[in-house]
């Protein structure tokens, strides 16, 4: 498995990671702090998040700068801070996975 991580780039590379490095990677980061994958704790759940995008066509792109940046007014009053520190990679790595129903 590790080979094939290493041919794809993107959304298929993270497809070939076992989920729980995508967890991991998420609980690092805090995300858990306010997320949960299938109920709302201060902010969205994964799966709802990756409904609302479901149908927008830059998706991915759209909520990687979402975390990297930040935001607020999109699914309440209470902000989200933003992941400045957080690589681009990563950004990448838990918008698709997010996308894909955090699984």
């Amino acid at each position: 498995m590790k080979f094939a991580a290493l041919l794809f780039t993107g959304a298929a590379a993270v497809a070939c990671l076992p989920a729980h490095a995508n967890l991991a990677l998420a609980q690092k980061n805090a995300c858990t702090a306010c997320h949960a994958i299938d109920k709302k704790i201060v902010g969205p759940s994964y799966q709802d998040v990756a409904k609302k995008y479901t149908t927008q066509k830059d998706a991915a792109a759209a909520l990687a700068a979402s975390i990297k940046a930040g935001g607020a007014g999109k699914w309440g009053p209470v902000p989200m801070p933003p992941q400045p520190a957080l690589s681009d990679a990563d950004t990448q790595t838990l918008a698709a996975w997010i996308l894909g129903g955090a699984k």
